[in-house]
């Protein structure tokens, strides 16, 4: 696949988007950006664990669209003024994790002129897969 990004802000510009919200307060930090993906990682810790000990699916599913809608929105060309939203996403947990870290790298499927979908591989530090999701987002404008 060609290169898909349509701009690409600084990773510094990218996390600074993160503060204040549910992402940056689960410790998600955008770590690279390639031709055709989007990574980041995320702690496991008492932010993203469930009361069991172990890291809540839902953290997982927190990372997964976090990197999907991010990938979509540097798809689309800032001046359009159009950008992504969630229409579903999956989640297939396969792997418990702890403590570490995960990282999740995004990679679009579909780059359409209405939708979007997008694959992502949840991993842990051992590159084992934990988790595998798909997100479709709606593209929207103004």
């Amino acid at each position: 696949m060609t290169d898909p990004f349509k701009h690409r802000p600084g990773l510094e510009q990218l996390n600074a988007m993160l503060a204040g919200t549910a992402p940056g307060t689960l410790g998600i930090r955008i770590t690279e950006h390639g031709p055709d993906f989007l990574r980041a990682t995320m702690p496991v810790d008492e932010r993203t664990r469930q009361p069991f000990g172990l890291l809540h699916g839902g953290s997982s599913v927190l990372l997964a669209e976090t990197l999907a809608s991010f990938g979509g929105y540097l798809c689309l060309d800032p001046a359009s003024g159009q950008q992504t939203a969630g229409l579903e996403i999956n989640a297939n947990h396969l792997r418990a994790v702890t403590e570490g870290v995960v990282t999740g790298t995004a990679r679009p499927i579909h780059l359409g002129r209405t939708t979007q979908v997008w694959e992502i591989r949840i991993e842990d530090e051992r590159g084992r897969l934990v988790c595998i999701s798909r997100m479709t987002g709606a593209v929207v404008g103004r």
